[in-house]
């Protein structure tokens, strides 16, 4: 009973703060109370003994909770819908200060203004669930690279790439830039296009007559490998470069990088690794003729 006495007052003390991250991490306020509830079930049935820092300890639980909850999101591959009530005969939350579901208070949208707001909230939906976790984690409440490195279950430096990558997105840097609206863009979206479409004379007309495709070498090789293809390839910026990626339920499984010269293109290398693609800076952009948003 002491036990769980400490755990509730710990709670109650972090409540708001912990809400917070949740509402950063998920965008909804709704979502953000389902977190805040699932954490402090897991928290109330939890060992205590070995807690020295209850603030890390439980920003690392909620961290977990939305972590699971933005990875469950991504694979549904649509925005969850509302919030679901507590289950019956589980602990309560302690009593403080909450909102309804699916309602924010004034002091959160001004603390969600001031360190995330509208536009930003957007740009964060772009990102994988470990580069949001890394970048809000630590942007905006100042958690350590090691910690959410704990949380995630990667290096600090790990972390830190992600959060690095996830703020790049942010600033809005790569979306803006020259590259994003850049001749080499044009192409590959082109191609891409006439990919999809079964276009075998536009691909003729992009390639060069040499063009090399691992094994497959000549413009028209390729654009017969090519036709009809393309069908779950994405229009993106890899490192900054326009580039094509290939999903497979929702995740980046190769990238095509393209070498253009003379407005035609000449090579297509094609990465399949896993470690390599997950070090990858990728943020997919809009077909010039889709209403898709970035």
């Amino acid at each position: 009973m002491v036990e769980h006495d400490w755990v509730s007052e710990r709670f109650a003390e972090h409540q708001a703060r912990l809400h917070a991250v949740a509402y950063r991490m998920l965008g909804s306020p709704g979502e953000a109370e389902d977190a805040v509830q699932e954490a402090w079930l897991r928290v109330s049935r939890a060992d205590t003994g070995q807690v020295e820092n209850p603030a890390g300890w439980l920003t690392t639980v909620v961290a977990r909770v939305c972590l699971n909850m933005l990875e469950a999101r991504r694979n549904r591959r649509e925005d969850a819908a509302g919030a679901l009530p507590p289950e019956p005969d589980e602990p309560h939350l302690p009593r403080t200060h909450v909102h309804p579901a699916g309602q924010a208070g004034p002091e959160d949208e001004a603390l969600l203004a001031d360190s995330v707001g509208v536009a930003l909230m957007v740009v964060l939906d772009t990102l994988t669930p470990a580069e949001r976790l890394a970048f809000v984690l630590h942007d905006v409440f100042a958690v350590s690279f090691a910690e959410i490195g704990t949380i995630i279950d990667r290096s600090p430096t790990a972390a830190r790439q992600l959060a690095s990558r996830a703020r790049r997105r942010v600033q809005g840097a790569a979306g803006a830039s020259d590259a994003a609206r850049s001749a080499k863009r044009d192409i590959v979206e082109a191609f891409l296009s006439a990919s999809r479409n079964g276009d075998f004379a536009a691909l003729l007309e992009l390639l060069d007559p040499d063009a090399v495709v691992g094994e497959i070498r000549g413009g028209n090789a390729v654009a017969t490998f090519f036709t009809g293809g393309a069908k779950a390839a994405r229009l993106a910026l890899v490192d900054g470069v326009p580039s094509a990626v290939w999903l497979h339920r929702g995740r980046p499984r190769a990238v095509f990088a393209f070498t253009i010269s003379e407005g035609r293109i000449t090579r297509i290398a094609i990465d399949t690794d896993p470690d390599r693609l997950r070090d990858l800076d990728i943020v997919y952009l809009a077909n010039h003729d889709s209403k898709e948003r970035l």
